[in-house]
């Protein structure tokens, strides 16, 4: 991956391209032993997990009739309690789950910076370019990419926690098109995971690199999804100029 990252660097055109192109994997590309490994790695950087549902087809595991987020979210309620690096509990859901996506839970040990596929792959290259640390970043089905980044903190004093108008939590994930910020009581779902559709949720730059300062990106972050919701609503206004005499 770090190689064929490296490679597109040098242009952001190419880059993008590469992220649409890239071929699905199959089941059979993350075996039990890799997939274990990859999870074993995320609770190895401190970044607790816990067991998601999966998907059955085009359905959700949790047979939930009209379930808003197939194969993305937890299997139990107590999931930020159930949360944990401890690396014998992984191994015996990993391997007694083994169809199970996992979430990982935010806001203890680190914070996620979630954008558009295409914001996403701009800031990177920006990032980059610039210099600037970037810690492990994942794809998430074909229009989501997470930055991972260190947490704001779990203040004992409650009136020390900072709040921020983009705080994003799984009941307001609708509410926040462009950029979530998952801190406190939020998760994200966690490479290697298996989605609806084919689709999938892989590592860009892998839970190796170290967690950067969230406010080290934020700025570059919320720039490409400006800029991305300008060339969505522009496009929206290209439609229906074309749309409209044909509906006279």
């Amino acid at each position: 991956m770090g190689a064929d990252f490296g490679r597109y660097r040098g242009s952001e055109s190419k880059f993008s391209q590469w992220l649409r192109r890239r071929p699905k994997p199959q089941q059979s590309e993350v075996d039990d032993t890799a997939r274990e490994a990859l999870l074993l790695a995320v609770a190895e950087a401190g970044m607790p997990i816990a067991p998601a549902a999966h998907p059955v087809g085009y359905r959700c595991s949790c047979e939930r009739i009209g379930c808003p987020t197939p194969a993305r979210h937890p299997i139990s309620f107590a999931w930020q309690t159930q949360s944990t690096t401890d690396r014998a509990q992984i191994e015996r859901w990993a391997r007694s789950q083994p169809q199970a996506n996992f979430i990982t839970a935010t806001g203890m040990i680190h914070d996620v910076l979630d954008v558009p596929l295409s914001a996403g792959a701009q800031a990177l290259e920006r990032l980059l370019a610039a210099g600037i640390d970037v810690g492990p970043v994942a794809r998430s089905g074909d229009d989501r990419m997470l930055f991972f980044t260190a947490t704001r903190g779990t203040p004992e004093d409650e009136d020390e926690w900072w709040p921020c108008e983009l705080d994003s939590h799984p009941e307001t994930m609708d509410e926040h098109p462009g950029l979530r910020w998952h801190c406190r009581g939020s998760y994200v779902l966690l490479p290697p995971a298996r989605l609806p559709g084919e689709l999938d949720v892989r590592w860009v730059r892998g839970p190796e690199n170290p967690l950067p300062d969230p406010l080290t990106l934020l700025e570059t972050l919320t720039d490409a999804c400006a800029q991305y919701a300008d060339e969505a609503d522009q496009s929206d206004l290209d439609h229906d100029s074309v749309a409209w005499p044909l509906s006279r």
